[in-house]
Order: C-alpha cells, then structure tokens, then sequence
C-alpha cells in the first residue's frame, strides 16, 4: 500500500486527494475517479482485508460518492462494518453508512437490529453514535422498532447521551408527529435539565409544538422567561459563551419562543417586558451575534402586546442599524423596520431619507429590501413619491421574475392608494408600457373598468374628461416602436369605445389608428381581434348617430384579409362587422348602444322567456316538468330499464320448438289443483293499463315488494292514444262467489270505462306500483298473487266482465294464453312460460265448438262440472242468480267466446268456463262491450260467425 501519510491514511490515498485537486478539467478529474472506482472494486473484493485496510477503502468510497460518482458496490461493506466491535470501526461504518444510504434504501432494515443493540451499550460513546445513525436513517416504519430505547436514553447520566436523544425524538416528530405526540410531557421534564446544552436541545421541539398550538403551552411562560433572565444574567458555564455573549443560540431561540408566547397576550407580555430590555441594555452591538440577539428581541417586541419603552428601545436599535456602513446592518435594520412599523407607524416616518438613502445603495439585495419597506409604509399622502420610485427600479432591472412582484406591487399600491384617477391612468400607463407582458390580465381589466366607471359619481363631464385624457394619452403612446400585447389589448378597447366620444378626433383618423396597430401586429391574434371589435363599435356609433360611414381603404384590404384568415375568431369578428354595416341606425342602436360596457346584465336563471311556450305544449298535452328533488316517490326509471335490457338479452325472440310438457307445478293457492300441460298460443300484443283499486286485507305497499315488474319484450307506447280496453275495473265492481266460481257484478261499469279512456290517453310517465303488480301478473308473476283475498276488487280480464278469481278458481295458463290473442301477433316471449300461473286440468271441450254453439246446455255444464264432488248442486249454483236467456245471445256468445276462450282439448282434462250473464231488453253494457270491441279489431261484425275473427287473428 506503500508508506503512511498524515492521519494514518496511505499515501496512495494522500496522493489520490492531491490529484484530484491538480486536475485542470472535469474530464481529468473523471477519469482519475473512475481509475479509483475500479481499483476499488478490485480490492475491496479479496478475502481477509485487515480492519485498517478496510477503512480507508470506506473512506476512499465515500471520497468517490462526494464527488458524484456511484460507489454502491460497497454499500454492503460499510453496513457490515457498523457490526464491528472496534469504536473507531464501527464509527466509520456509521459515517459511511449515513452518507451513502437514504432513508427508504433496502439495505436499512439491515442496520437497525445493530442500532437497537448499540443503544444498549454500555460505553456511551457507541450510543452516541447510534443516535447519529437513529437521526438519518430512521424512517416512519422502523420508528416504533426503536422509540422505546430512545426514550428510555432521556434519563441517561451522561448529558451528551440525553441530548443527542432529544434530537432523535425531535427527528421522529419531524417524520411521524403522532408516534411521538406521548412524548411531550418528556420535553418539559428535559427542559429543566441540570446541563445547559440538553435544556438548549429541548427549546427545538418545543418551539415547534408551541408553533402549532400556542395555548397549550401558556404555562411554560414564567419558566422561559426564567431561563432567558439566568442566561442573559451569565449565569451559565463561561464554555457556552460566543464573542463574550452569554449562550446567544439560547438566548435566540428562547426570544422566538416568548414571541409566539406573547402575541395577543397582554397578560403573558407583561412577565417578558422585564428581561426583553434588560436585554436591549446588556447587549454589545459591537459584534455580529451581539446584533443578531438585538435583531430578535425587535422582532419579539414587534410580536408581544407592545410596550412605549420597548418600541423606543426597539427604535434606537433599528437607528444604529440603519446608520452603520454595514450593508448585513442596513439589510437587518430595514427588515426589523418593517417589522416595528405595523404596531408603531410613526417610526417609519423618523428614518423615511435613511430609508430613501438605501434606495441608493449599489447593493442590489439592499435595494430589493428597502423596496419591500416602501411597500408597507405606503399610504395616500407618499405613494405618488414610493410608486415612482419602484417604476424606476423595475425599469432598470432585467430579472424578470423581480420585475413581476415589482409590477404587482405598484398596480396594487395605485388601486390602493391612488390620489386622482388621471394619476392612476398614467401610472398604469407606465407600468403596462415596460412590464406590459410581466402583469396580470385582471390588471388590464380593473383599468378598463375604471375607465368605463370613471369616478363612480353623478358627475359627467368629470368623467368625460378622464375618458378623453385616456385617449389622447393612448394615441400617443401608439407611436413607441414596440408595446407588450396586454397593453394594446387595453388602447384598442379604449379607442373603440371612446375615440370618438368628444369629437376631438374623427372615425378616419381612429380607425386608421387601429388598423396601423392590426397590421404592426399582425402575428398576435388577440390584439388584431381587439383592433376589429374597436372598428366594429366606431362604425358603429357612427351609423348610429346618422352620419355616413366611410370604411378606409386599409380598413377594406384588413377584412378582405382577416374573412379569409384561418382563425375562426377573427373570421367571425369580420363578418359581423360586414352586417353591422348594412344594418340601419336604429337596429345598430340596439347591437351596440354608446357607453354601454358598465351596465349590468340580467341573467335570467328561471328563463321566464319560456313560459308561453311551456304553457301553450301543457295545453297540447304535455307532461310538466317535476323537479328532481320532488322525484322521490317516484319509480326509477332507469332501474326498470336496466332490467328491461337485461331480461330482453336473456328472453330474446326464440326459434325453437317448446319444451316436452312439463310434469304437475304444485301451486300454492289454498284450492287442490289438477295438473296441465302447456300448449303453445300465438299471442298478440295488447295495450296494457294499470287501474288503481281499493287494497286487499294486505297493504298495497307489501304486496309491491313481493311483485317484480317485467318488461321483456314490451315496446316503448302501448297502444293508440285514443285506444280503450274494452273491458274496464273500476273501484265499484263487485264481486259474488257460487260454489268456487266467482261473478263479478256489472254495476258500474260505465264510469270505470270513462276514467280507463282518459287514464290510456295519458303518456306512460310514471309506472305505478298497481302496474307492476298488473304486469307482474300477466307476465307469470302468479305465484306470488295466491295470498290475496277473494274479496279484492282488482280484475285482469279484457274483453268480459265475467272473470274467474285467481284466489278461488284456477285458472290454467292456457287459459291466460288464450286471453291475450287479439289483431297483431307478438312473439311469445312476453308470456312466461317456465312460471305458470295456476295449475288446472286441460279443457275436455273444443273452445270453437263451444262458439258455433254445438253443445247445447248439458253438454256445457257436464263440461263445467267434471271432476267435481257434486255435478247437480254445482249446475245449480251456476244458474242461480242468472235470469233466462235474451235474444242477444248469439252476439253475447261471440264476445264470450273472444273475451274467455279455452285451450283445446287435452285428455283427462276439465275446461272452466264462465256462464254469461244476460237480462231481459237490449243491454246497455253488452252494446259499450261490443262497441269497444269493434274499435279494437277495426272491423265491423256483420255476421254472428266468429270464424271471421278467427281468420282475421290467423
């Protein structure tokens, strides 16, 4: 390795050091680093390196990663050596270890089983150097692995050990302020230590609790109060002493502290007000952390409840600061000025040429700083003095990032503190002129509207004045070579507006101007879009006014050129300055009307403008409009259409042939059911209404919740409008019931068909619950209707008012296939068919020789009756309460026979079938029925042949 050099390193590494600081270029210096990096890696790779050897290597490592370099591949070597045993070695190791890794690095979990047992060594030079370690490499998640012994080190004897544990706690408030928020009562217990350095440890986290919540903390006052007394008393050991100032750094930080303690407390001020100008007294501003100290008891006088004896102690300071030829000390006076100015303003006006005088100064920082002063101590009186001033600072400066607060700062002090509105106008003249692109555009905005409002009074011709200086001064300024955009922006809309409002300047003349600027600026759309809405409005008040317009001829070649610009925006602006032309003064008048840009536009957020219109589709019939918020006892809609569209994809249209009848469905309807089979119906599409009936013994809203609307299949209208069902419910049909076999009375009738004509009439807005329970029951929904009572008033026939009661007799889904045949054919998918809805024994009877009327009387009520217990008894029943027959019987046999019809004939099975009822004389309701009927097929009955209608259903 060749002989030792100074501080036991070899002389290879001396001679490395020294190469690297003769080298004339970066490339030289790279290239030595990288002849480094590979002798490293060669060596640092043979077995058996001694400890010595192996920690100038470390060393050299972290030589090569200070200078840029990547030395990862001995990452593993410094984290074994945090292992070793020997203090030197392994401080290295620590050293090494937080220099090259960070926090999240995958090589700390390796590190911290060695922090733990470190912490726990008996030589507290070892533990020291873990809490290093602890500072830097500890991360949110390993904090818990070793918070308890660094809690545990608060209390150790050695002083340096507890300090360095206060700054690892500290450190764990700053990554994880909630695992240590236990902890605080641990920071007052150490802020009464007997050592001075671990008490000065304590005043950093404390100073950031107290930063967060002041309150809490208001009891510790009279102790910090007692601390900074003994320091500034030299009370503490001479070796905390700097430049013969008694522990400044303490003294500082405890100033801080009682600054954040004392603001808006008068109470708490008051136990400062003694110390704070002792302080003031004892302290030699001879030297620079004699003058820091004074520098932070101005800044804690300026915080506290202020004090007369102080703010003049603060002031003689600040004086001696401003006068000295320091520029450290003219910075710190002009800062602790600022400071003093906001309780004491007065103060500010004793050093105004001090502070002028800085404005002088070659020293750019102190410049900027006396600016920031100027800025506070602005009022009405100084600010025409102060923005003239900062004008002429931002016109010499080129960083355009201090141009920009500059700029800020003068618009903000004019609008502020502005003597006249011509003095404003000029001002930010002079500010868009040199920093134009620098300034905001709300800028050009308020100094557009100040120029519309003018001086906010009744006074016109002040107004006017002001206007018209406008003008003129922009007129003049259009004549500097080169203006930033926003600038311009503001003169073309001034011009337009008021160019030629006092007639001081004709139209040509103005809008020459404008076009000038349009064509000078030709590559800023913005700018050329202002210069023609200006033109626009000249014209226009022009026209308006009665006089002729005369469009110059650069005026002409600027819209032949921008109607057939590739920007929309200015093509649309030259075309409607083109119709503006044409149009005549009074509809000119309108579009534009002369000083016009303040007035306030109503917007009108009911759109009454509507209502006419709304009103007169209501009496069309239309649907008004519900609120959304008033929705919500209405159905969703979007639901039901989500299960449309998902129950239409499973139960499409289908091709193929029906399944082999199916064996017996035990229903759950208190009546003993036989079994059927199901026969396949063309079934055509009905209207479907929904009628409201008084509830069953179960409430409407429980039965609602056990029915499931389905809608597969079903087309958006149902029906014609003026179609009505034939047969109608109403809350007034009653119901009798003979030996299981329900009758439904016809009283009235009438009145129910009369609400079912206007209830189909109406749009299908909302679907009610009585509808999904309709649907529900139509579409297989029966198994879940057998609990309701016979007693229920709710009716599903259509085409006869004698309806058998689902709850008493069973009613076959045959029967409710053949119910649903009618003029247009629908696919089959609307009728559930895996979900019949009574189980019955199939007809014994053929339904059309039924209608042809073949079997007499016998015949049918064997028919009725087979399979019943007693055939006579029931025979009897049936025609109990029924009269003879009428002469209309053969046109009462064709609406039975279309309104109830019976599936063909199975074997062993029994067909039900409803008795009509008839009555002496023509019967009024038989006739509404027929009529009814007629209207649904389309075509008159002349014949008593159903066959007709048989053809015509196919």
């Amino acid at each position: 390795m060749g002989s030792q050099g100074g501080f036991y390193q070899s002389k290879e590494f001396l001679d490395l050091v020294k190469s690297i600081g003769e080298a004339r270029s970066k490339a030289e210096e790279d290239r030595i680093v990288l002849n480094e990096i590979d002798t490293l890696k060669r060596r640092i790779s043979e077995p058996d390196i001694p400890k010595r050897k192996m920690k100038e290597y470390i060393i050299r490592l972290v030589y090569v990663e200070m200078l840029g370099h990547d030395a990862s591949f001995g990452y593993i070597h410094a984290v074994k050596m945090t292992h070793d045993d020997s203090l030197v070695v392994k401080r290295t190791g620590y050293l090494a270890v937080t220099l090259f890794l960070n926090e999240d690095h995958d090589l700390i979990i390796l590190i911290v089983n060695t922090i733990q047992k470190d912490l726990k060594s008996d030589n507290y030079l070892v533990v020291c150097t873990a809490l290093n370690a602890v500072c830097k490499l500890i991360n949110e998640e390993t904090i818990p692995a070793v918070l308890p012994q660094v809690v545990e080190l608060l209390s150790h004897p050695k002083e340096a050990v507890r300090k360095k544990a206060i700054m690892a706690l500290h450190r764990f408030y700053h990554k994880s302020p909630s695992s240590v928020s236990h902890l605080v009562s641990n920071f007052r217990k150490r802020l009464c230590d007997n050592d001075p350095g671990v008490m000065g440890a304590t005043l950093c986290p404390l100073f950031d609790l107290i930063t967060l919540d002041v309150n809490s903390y208001k009891d510790l006052v009279i102790s910090f109060v007692s601390i900074l007394k003994q320091v500034a008393e030299r009370r503490l050991p001479k070796a905390y002493d700097y430049h013969q100032m008694p522990a400044p750094f303490i003294q500082i930080k405890l100033l801080k502290i009682l600054a954040l303690l004392g603001s808006g407390d008068r109470q708490a001020s008051e136990s400062m007000y003694t110390v704070v100008g002792d302080i003031f007294r004892k302290c030699d501003s001879s030297s620079n952390i004699g003058n820091a100290v004074l520098y932070e008891c101005i800044c804690c006088v300026s915080s506290i409840y202020p004090n007369p004896k102080l703010i003049e102690s603060a002031a003689d300071v600040i004086s001696r600061f401003l006068k000295s030829d320091s520029h450290n000390l003219k910075y710190m006076g002009i800062d602790a000025l600022g400071r003093l100015i906001k309780i004491s303003p007065e103060i500010a006006e004793q050093h105004q040429l001090a502070v002028i005088d800085c404005l002088e100064d070659p020293d750019d920082t102190l410049k900027r700083k006396t600016f920031e002063l100027l800025y506070k101590m602005t009022k009405s009186t100084n600010v025409e003095v102060i923005v003239d001033r900062m004008i002429d600072y931002m016109i010499s400066i080129n960083d355009n990032h201090y141009k920009t607060d500059i700029a800020s700062r003068c618009v903000e002090l004019a609008e502020q503190f502005a003597p006249s509105n011509q003095w404003f106008i000029q001002t930010m003249n002079k500010v868009f002129e040199h920093a134009g692109d620098l300034v905001n555009i709300k800028v050009a905005h308020n100094l557009m509207r100040l120029i519309a409002e003018g001086f906010g009074e009744d006074d016109d011709t002040a107004d006017s004045q002001l206007r018209s200086s406008a003008v003129e001064s922009y007129l003049r300024i259009l004549g500097e070579p080169k203006l930033p955009s926003v600038f311009l922006q503001v003169i073309c809309w001034v011009l337009g507006e008021y160019g030629t409002a006092d007639g001081k300047f004709t139209s040509s003349y103005i809008t020459g101007k404008l076009c000038d600027v349009a064509e000078a600026y030709s590559n800023d759309e913005t700018v050329k879009a202002y210069a023609v809405t200006a033109l626009m409005k000249i014209y226009a008040f022009e026209i308006a006014a009665g006089r002729k317009v005369d469009m110059l001829p650069e005026c002409q070649s600027l819209m032949e050129e921008l109607l057939a610009s590739h920007s929309t925006d200015l093509q649309q602006r030259a075309y409607e300055l083109q119709a503006v032309i044409d149009l005549d003064a009074r509809a000119v008048e309108c579009i534009l009307p002369s000083d016009a840009s303040c007035e306030d536009i109503e917007v009108d957020k009911g759109l009454s403008f509507l209502n006419g219109y709304i009103q007169e589709s209501i009496e069309k019939g239309a649907q008004p409009y519900i609120p959304e918020s008033e929705r919500s006892g209405m159905l969703n809609i979007t639901n039901f259409r989500n299960q449309d569209h998902h129950e239409a994809s499973s139960h499409g249209l289908r091709f193929e042939a029906y399944e082999v009848p199916k064996p017996t469905v035990q229903s759950r309807t208190p009546v003993s059911l036989a079994s059927t089979e199901l026969v396949p119906v063309p079934e055509p599409m009905y209207p479907r209404e929904s009628y409201q009936t008084p509830a069953p013994s179960l409430s409407s809203d429980a039965r609602s919740l056990e029915l499931k609307l389905r809608l597969d299949g079903v087309q958006k209208k149902w029906g014609a409008p003026t179609y009505s069902p034939a047969t109608s419910t109403s809350n007034s049909t009653s119901e009798k019931t003979v030996n299981g076999i329900t009758q439904v009375d016809r009283a009235s009738t009438a009145n129910s068909r009369a609400c079912e004509t206007y209830d189909s009439r109406k749009p299908q807005v909302e679907i009610s619950p009585e509808k999904q329970k309709l649907a529900a029951s139509l579409f297989g929904g029966s198994s879940k209707m057998e609990k309701r009572p016979a007693t229920a008033g709710h009716k599903i026939s259509k085409a006869s008012s004698h309806t058998v009661e689902k709850s008493h007799v069973p009613k076959p889904s045959t029967e409710v296939a053949s119910e649903k045949t009618a003029l247009v054919q629908q696919p089959p998918d609307l009728l559930d068919l895996g979900e019949p809805t009574v189980t019955s024994s199939a007809p014994s009877v053929d339904p059309f020789k039924q209608l042809e009327g073949l079997l007499d009387t016998t015949q049918v009520a064997s028919a009725v009756n087979h399979g019943s217990t007693s055939k006579s008894a029931d025979i009897v029943a049936l025609y109990a309460e029924t009269p003879a027959s009428t002469p209309n019987k053969d046109d009462d046999d064709l609406l039975s026979a279309l309104s109830n019809p019976s599936m063909p004939n199975m074997p062993g099975g029994t067909t039900t079938i409803q008795q009509k009822q008839s009555s002496k004389g023509p019967n009024p309701k038989d006739s509404l029925e027929k009529d009814a009927l007629v209207r649904q097929m389309g075509v008159n009955p002349s014949s008593q042949n159903p066959n007709l209608f048989k053809d015509l259903l196919g």
